[in-house]
């Protein structure tokens, strides 16, 4: 459980530093995926296959929005290969200057030390 805890904690304070492009490289596997609660604005799929679909994801939503604040809370462990993370942020649509307030939990699963699924679970309006 210790190395679950640890590689939570990494994670968290990755996305605190908003590190979430570069810190992919470090802590997934090759072949992990991202599953999105619906599939986003912009995109055609909900699922993200691969280290560098993730990233390709992440860069895109970066390229679209400014973050103005980004609350990574956890990491909130359910051994033996499990965790999860609470977030919120409050970002502006560049496109549209549209201000919103986004509030998130994503379960990570760590097979072999790496994030090898990510899913992700929308708060309905």
């Amino acid at each position: 459980m210790e190395d679950l805890i640890k590689l939570g904690r990494e994670f968290v304070q990755a996305m605190r530093n908003r590190r979430g492009i570069e810190h992919v490289d470090e802590i997934y596997a090759e072949n992990a995926e991202s599953v999105e609660a619906v599939v986003p604005p912009g995109r055609d799929v909900r699922i993200a296959k691969g280290r560098g679909a993730i990233k390709a994801k992440r860069g895109d939503w970066l390229a679209t929005h400014d973050i103005h604040k980004l609350d990574a809370d956890g990491p909130f462990v359910h051994p033996p290969n499990r965790f999860g993370v609470r977030y919120e942020a409050q970002v502006t649509q560049k496109a549209t200057g549209r201000e919103m307030t986004l509030r998130e939990i994503a379960i990570y699963t760590v097979e072999g030390g790496k994030v090898v699924r990510e899913e992700f679970f929308m708060l309905p309006k």
